[in-house]
């Protein structure tokens, strides 16, 4: 065969194999495609593909931590109710001297003395024992630093301001009586209405009543109403300045939620006081001295005020040495008209035996 012959056979196979380029690049160009997969489904696969821990496990060390902070919880719970409960019960059934009478050996024991020829053993329960102690004896003095810081604190309303709440009398006065005064329904009545607001009406009588007995005693006007009003109320009714000194709430006891005069507190002998009011005995703690007049609201033709006047004159006049037998022996009487039934037969009595007598009963 001859050379031109052989090179058209190899031009041939050339062309043919351009015309099926698939014969030769099939496997560089096309290579077979594996399938992709994304990260969340390998990640979900490795996070299944770890076994869970067991149930067991996890509960056991929740609870083996939260059991000691659960029992200290409840332990400071179950201590402080236990303590409000004592301090209540202490504080219903005991006075703060009681209370701390009673305590002062358990508030004692706490100063325990170590001394040196004990053992270390000894010395280090006398220790602990001290130690274990000092709390609730810190706690109880506590209590009665706050209980009578309270309580002296409640006393400044509940007590009267002071416990002189007059000053000395005068040498030369001491055989004077007082005459104390209340003020609303006995002196004058105050009324509200909506059309004209607060009104002030003055007793019938009173005027007569305050310029003739300032001749004989000290008159003073106790009242439970504030001193902002009390004052200027005393300023108009006591024109004439027959009332030497006025006293207002301040100067009240507060009890059983109610405001009362306490005479003890005048720094007056209690045998020469008389209280007059229109709520006498429901209003003052001394009963032996009162002198109870009738109730004034209003009414136009009242004269209980100059009715007492006589009884009042009598009693300064001829000074008893002490006046509360005397009023004891009008109990349940009106002492105005019963003063004059006594003076009546007094009279009498005098015309037919001609003797001095006496207008009150032993």
């Amino acid at each position: 065969m001859s050379i031109v012959t052989r090179s058209r056979r190899i031009f041939s196979i050339v062309l043919k194999s351009n015309k099926n380029p698939r014969w030769y690049s099939s496997v560089t160009a096309n290579p077979p495609k594996e399938p992709i997969i994304s990260s969340s489904i390998l990640s979900d696969q490795a996070a299944s593909s770890i076994p869970p821990p067991p149930p067991e496990s996890a509960a056991a060390a929740k609870g083996g931590g939260g059991q000691p902070w659960s029992f200290l919880k409840y332990s400071i719970i179950a201590a402080v109710t236990g303590g409000v409960a004592t301090a209540g019960y202490a504080t219903y059934a005991y006075s703060l001297e009681e209370v701390d009478e009673k305590t002062k050996a358990f508030r004692a024991s706490t100063k325990v003395s170590i001394g040196d020829d004990l053992s270390s053993f000894e010395k280090f329960q006398a220790m602990l024992k001290s130690t274990a102690m000092t709390v609730p004896a810190k706690l109880v003095e506590l209590y009665l630093d706050l209980r009578a810081s309270t309580e002296e604190h409640v006393r400044g309303f509940t007590e009267p301001l002071s416990d002189k709440l007059l000053p000395d009398l005068h040498p030369q006065e001491q055989h004077v009586f007082t005459l104390v005064l209340d003020l609303n329904e006995t002196l004058l009545y105050s009324d509200w209405k909506r059309d004209r607001g607060w009104r002030t009406f003055k007793r019938p009588g009173v005027d007569d009543f305050l310029e003739q007995l300032a001749r004989y005693y000290e008159i003073i006007v106790y009242s439970d109403q504030q001193a902002m009003y009390v004052d200027p109320i005393v300023d108009r009714l006591d024109g004439n300045h027959c009332i030497r000194y006025r006293l207002s709430r301040a100067a009240t006891r507060y009890q059983d939620g109610k405001h009362y005069r306490d005479l003890s507190k005048l720094n007056r002998d209690p045998s020469r006081i008389l209280y007059v009011s229109g709520n006498a005995l429901e209003s003052c703690l001394q009963p032996e001295n009162c002198v109870p007049v009738k109730p004034w609201k209003c009414e136009a033709e009242d004269t209980a005020l100059v009715d007492l006047i006589p009884f009042l004159e009598y009693v300064a006049r001829h000074r008893p040495a002490d006046i509360r037998p005397v009023l004891a022996s009008y109990q349940g009487h009106d002492i105005a008209k019963e003063f004059i039934e006594r003076s009546k037969e007094h009279q009498r009595r005098m015309q037919e035996q001609k003797q001095p007598g006496r207008l009150w009963r032993r």
